[in-house]
């Protein structure tokens, strides 16, 4: 899962939406370093990502791209899914897209004496060109996809699967729609909701 998942599945809590949100930029026990809500939300993020990576249906997705785009699959498919998150938004959440990244913005711009330097660094580019919200259109995704190729270590190709998406779309989405409520009763399982 990609950024909206991760704030999204973190419900209302200060806390765990900022843990969630720092996660990538927090290394082994580093988590330590943080008041308790924020580790929760950390370790969260992590188990987010092992119920993710080993999900049957996440697999199916992922085996469609895996020839042309390798160990980059994974991070494709995490993009993918907070499209389809985004553009059925009202399936998930009574609240408006654009109501609820406006106070998520809110939240890490009033946290951000939490966040490590990369997190920091990317919440400016995240509030900037409205990330979250332009996951809703197939615009937003190229360009987070480009940019995502431009910061890989390795030719990824990535900025070429709008293509992918665009060609298997219903068989993506339709994925997305059978995994996500399993992931949303695993958290729910993990928060005690």
């Amino acid at each position: 899962m990609n950024f909206l998942s991760h704030l999204f599945l973190s419900g209302n809590s200060e806390g765990l939406i900022i843990g969630n949100f720092i996660a990538d930029s927090v290394k082994g026990s580093d988590y330590k370093n943080y008041p308790e809500e924020i580790q929760k939300g950390i370790l969260l993020h992590r188990q987010i990502d092992t119920f993710t990576d080993k999900h049957p249906i996440v697999e199916e997705s992922k085996i469609r791209l895996r020839e042309k785009y390798h160990k980059y699959s994974s991070v494709i498919i995490d993009v993918y899914y907070d499209h389809f998150l985004a553009s059925n938004w009202d399936q998930f959440s009574s609240v408006a897209l654009n109501d609820y990244t406006k106070e998520i913005y809110s939240i890490i711009q009033n946290n951000q004496h939490f966040l490590p330097d990369k997190a920091r660094q990317f919440m400016h580019y995240m509030i900037q060109y409205n990330i979250l919200e332009a996951y809703s259109r197939l615009e937003g995704i190229q360009r987070v996809l480009e940019g995502m190729a431009g910061r890989a270590k390795f030719e990824s190709n990535m900025e070429h699967s709008i293509h992918d998406l665009r060609e298997h779309y219903s068989l993506f989405e339709n994925e997305f729609k059978k995994y996500f409520p399993e992931l949303q009763q695993f958290v729910n399982e993990q928060i005690g909701t």
